[in-house]
């Protein structure tokens, strides 16, 4: 790589990093709001026990969430941590990208003279991530695919056995509350406890510790957001476009094009449609809406950060599902719709 193609992938880093900032900052202080101020017990309370209108519930929760494919993973992962069925989350985590009020603006405003391209663009978000959350619900130990943090909220209490370890020679920090009782004080633990006791709190306690929230989970999101924002800037540099753009030649080959530039160039959502808008002239209208779909739900900065919530073998999961299903249902529009 020569010393221009690093001064524009270093460009193209600040701008991924630039646009998605704001997003994620706001998707953490949703997180930080449902933390503090949301009574997690009639949080979980209230949604379906049900799979499949768990997953209908969560993906239409995302209208109530404007953010982004950065914002909603902070957002869904504090649903997780609350104790929210599992496919609420993933249905939120998908739909919340594309179906709120500010992508569907957006996208009428890019494609104001093609109505089914923003009519369709909900109807299969929406669609794909009713039925990955429905997927999803169908494992019997759902902490398995979830990161150790997350996990701690779904597993059984241990089966007592006649081994015993010390806690104390276990990993983390601990605290003695008694002669015999230690106490393990990681920050999942102490954000359980500080959200146990703040919703009785006056407003500048729950402020202040809406703030220290925000600063921990920026720390932590943050930091993969510049690594996937790194990589996409790098991978958007080294393969050229035009090798892409020169697979668009049919109703097959086109859709897969335009999804692996949806995965590569891993454009705000907010702003993809009118990315997408100028590739309308060579492109068939299912190539435009898998972009438009598969884009916010998977691309480089989004996997980096899906693996803050899931392991890696989940995350794949969730990638293959979404692609075959963006394929299946974009191929039909450009063989039988439009």
């Amino acid at each position: 790589m020569n010393q221009e193609q690093l001064n524009n992938a270093f460009t193209l880093f600040l701008s991924l990093l630039v646009e998605a900032m704001p997003f994620l900052l706001l998707g953490v202080l949703f997180s930080g709001l449902l933390l503090l101020f949301v009574n997690e017990g009639q949080l979980a309370a209230k949604m379906p026990k049900n799979p499949l209108l768990g997953a209908i519930a969560g993906s239409l929760i995302g209208f109530l969430f404007p953010v982004c494919e950065c914002g909603n993973v902070p957002v869904a992962r504090r649903l997780l941590l609350q104790g929210v069925p599992t496919p609420v989350a993933v249905g939120f985590l998908l739909a919340a990208p594309t179906i709120n009020p500010i992508v569907i603006w957006a996208t009428w405003t890019a494609f104001r003279d093609q109505p089914e391209i923003v009519v369709l663009r909900v109807v299969f978000s929406l669609a794909i991530a009713i039925i990955i959350g429905w997927v999803f619900s169908a494992g019997a130990d759902l902490s398995a695919i979830m990161q150790p943090e997350i996990a701690n909220n779904w597993q059984k209490p241990p089966v007592e056995t006649e081994e015993f370890i010390s806690p104390l020679l276990q990993s983390g920090t601990y605290l003695l509350a008694g002669a015999e009782q230690p106490i393990r004080m990681d920050a999942t633990v102490m954000q359980a406890q500080l959200a146990a006791t703040a919703l009785s709190k006056p407003l500048a306690y729950k402020l202040r510790l809406l703030l220290d929230n925000t600063v921990q989970e920026l720390r932590e999101l943050g930091a993969v957001l510049v690594i996937g924002s790194a990589i996409a800037a790098i991978v958007q540099v080294a393969v050229p476009r035009e090798a892409i753009l020169a697979l668009g030649n049919s109703p097959i080959t086109s859709i897969l094009a335009m999804m692996l530039l949806a995965l590569v160039v891993s454009i705000c959502s907010t702003v993809d449609s009118f990315f997408a808008l100028s590739f309308a002239s060579v492109f068939t209208s299912g190539s435009l809406l898998a972009f438009l779909v598969f884009g916010p739900m998977i691309d480089l900065k989004s996997l980096g950060l899906m693996l803050s919530i899931f392991k890696p073998r989940a995350v794949f999961y969730l990638f293959a599902l979404a692609a075959q299903l963006t394929f299946f249902f974009t191929l039909l529009v450009n063989l039988y719709i439009v």
